[in-house]
């Protein structure tokens, strides 16, 4: 459960997340795992990466970093300003890695095809630990794939831009990288993703069959329309066996189907 901000994140909300898995027939294998309570093996990772100098401490904010930076594809790239150390009278806010190191990550997404990433061009030397103390979302992913041994990551192509940070990493921490599948995102008709920030409404658990029927169709699967007639276990069961990923090659988005 990606909790890392605590003061953003509610109980309700993950308890509403488990409901609505459940409620679809999805079930998870092993004990849920909170990100708000693995500080401690976020804490090691980034006393590992001390250790090999991977890592060093910043002491810019964003604005100073905003005036002073390229763009790239997720906006300011750092300068650089702290790599050598920090200016004289000036305190430590974040730990950043070194990207100029490693600054070409390569992979094979099963879906999107061959991908490369300039690391110190593209994205820069990102932070692991912010300024509030939080460990950031690239660390703890990294860390808690690592700790449940996942060998293969199926996730929204939103997220395409962050995996060759999170590979950098794996390879610093000395951990496996595990496979990666990014899927077509639902977008609304000015190409933004459905989400809270764009309105849109949660999904439902009044009509559960339905809304597999209206996902698999979306994702190209063509269901069949006896599949209405049948129970939950039944859709999943014919999309397990007659999942075909090719029909979304190199996809990256995709209009989301009327409600």
């Amino acid at each position: 459960m990606e909790d890392l901000d605590e003061p953003r994140c509610s109980q309700d909300a993950a308890d509403d997340i488990l409901r609505t898995l459940e409620a679809f027939g999805l079930y998870w294998d092993e004990e849920i795992i909170y990100q708000s309570r693995r500080t401690s093996a976020y804490e090691e990772a980034l006393q590992q990466l001390q250790g090999s100098n991977a890592i060093y401490p910043c002491c810019c904010t964003r604005k100073e970093i905003s005036d002073s930076a390229m763009h790239g594809v997720e906006g300011a790239i750092y300068p650089g300003t702290c790599r050598d150390g920090i200016p004289a009278g000036r305190q430590a806010r974040t730990w950043r890695i070194h990207t100029e190191a490693y600054p070409k990550v390569e992979f094979e997404d099963i879906l999107q095809g061959h991908l490369i990433q300039h690391l110190e061009k593209e994205i820069g030397d990102f932070i692991v630990k912010r300024a509030d103390g939080l460990f950031a979302y690239q660390l703890a992913v990294v860390v808690d794939d690592a700790c449940q041994n996942i060998t293969h990551v199926v996730r929204g192509s939103d997220l395409i831009s962050s995996t060759p940070r999170q590979i950098y990493l794996q390879h610093l921490l000395e951990y496996f990288t595990p496979h990666y599948m990014h899927l077509p995102i639902a977008v609304n008709a000015q190409g933004e993703k459905l989400s809270k920030q764009t309105l849109a409404p949660s999904i439902g658990i009044d009509d559960v069959i339905n809304n597999l029927l209206t996902v698999l169709t979306f994702l190209r699967q063509q269901p069949p329309d006896e599949l209405l007639q049948g129970s939950i276990d039944e859709v999943l069961d014919w999309a397990i066996l007659n999942w075909k990923p090719e029909r979304l090659v190199n996809r990256r988005q995709l209009p989301a189907l009327p409600y």
